[in-house]
């Protein structure tokens, strides 16, 4: 059966990433395409792209493997791979670790979505981009400069590509998805950071000690189901906690 839909999911070899691929390769109609820095094993309708998103230019040699030309009644860009990067106050962070966040977190996913929008211009069916963001988009929080601000530039992104698309009748509909907090290895690292960097810390510790983290498969289907209702979500900046 020739897949009719196809989804391409960054970071897809752990956490949330990891939950939306088995979740989609259960449909027969799905063609998904898995991008990630380490091996994915193989799977009827599973492409498993080996790429580190902070090589640009691997990015766009990579261009007509990423993005199949179809015919599809369904496309859906997922950029979910993101990096919490160096949790350390100003004048403490590794420079190569801001150059590194705002390459993974931002240039990314911006030449994935630019990419995207111009493979798929003529398409007439479903056309969608969910960047996953985060609640730190909107908050200070110590140590977390660039998290923080490659979330919030990934929103105004996002807001701006919509608006664009809005202009010209061009038919995308794109989101940054807040997941709520989700137990994945970032949660491993954020809980290993110093309480000198980072003064949540213990708040974080609590998260997984009172059973507040959500799994991946629970933000999955949250994901999906946005996918599925998009009409029902005129808004650009979204919430998992909210519907």
């Amino acid at each position: 059966m020739q897949a009719t839909h196809c989804y391409i999911v960054t970071g897809a070899s752990k956490g949330l990433g990891k939950a939306l691929v088995e979740r989609l390769t259960e449909n027969t109609k799905n063609l998904v395409i898995g991008i990630a820095r380490s091996p994915m094993e193989a799977r009827p309708q599973f492409i498993g792209l080996e790429l580190d998103l902070a090589d640009y230019e691997a990015i766009l040699m990579n261009r007509a493997a990423i993005f199949p030309k179809g015919p599809f009644d369904r496309v859906c860009l997922i950029n979910n791979a993101g990096w919490i990067g160096d949790i350390a106050h100003n004048g403490y962070i590794d420079p190569e670790a801001i150059s590194r966040i705002h390459r993974v977190n931002v240039i990314a996913p911006a030449l994935l979505m630019n990419e995207f929008m111009n493979q798929y211009d003529r398409l007439r069916g479903e056309k969608l981009v969910i960047n996953i963001s985060s609640g730190a988009a909107g908050k200070v929080m110590d140590g977390w400069s660039g998290y923080g601000a490659s979330k919030a530039a990934l929103n105004q992104m996002t807001r701006i590509a919509q608006y664009e698309s809005d202009l010209k009748n061009r038919g995308f509909a794109l989101y940054a998805l807040s997941p709520g907090i989700i137990d994945t290895p970032m949660q491993e690292t954020i809980r290993s950071a110093s309480e000198d960097s980072f003064t949540n810390l213990e708040k974080f510790k609590s998260f997984k000690s009172d059973g507040s983290l959500r799994s991946p498969d629970d933000i999955a289907e949250k994901v999906m189901y946005l996918v599925e209702h998009f009409r029902d979500f005129p808004e650009v900046l979204q919430d998992v906690r909210k519907f």
